[in-house]
């Protein structure tokens, strides 16, 4: 499985980066309308990273797998 770093248009309520809103991936600016899932790993133990992951579908009717890394305020696309 690989990822492709992307940059990533966020909501942010609660908290910094909470859920895209858009991103761009190829060139084109994605919008998302709507999260079909998202889950977490890590944050168990200290030292593990929180991994934020996010199902989308945009407005387009494509659907990504996106993926923050808290730690390195970093976004990936699955590709």
């Amino acid at each position: 499985m690989e990822y492709e770093q992307i940059q990533v248009e966020c909501h942010s309520g609660y908290k910094a980066n909470e859920y895209p809103v858009a991103f761009t991936f190829q060139g084109h600016r994605w919008e998302v309308s709507e999260i079909l899932d998202r889950w977490y790993e890590g944050g168990i133990k200290s030292n593990d990273p929180v991994i934020d992951y996010f199902k989308v579908k945009t407005a387009e009717g494509r659907v990504f797998l996106l993926r923050y890394l808290r730690l390195f305020d970093s976004w990936t696309v699955r590709v």
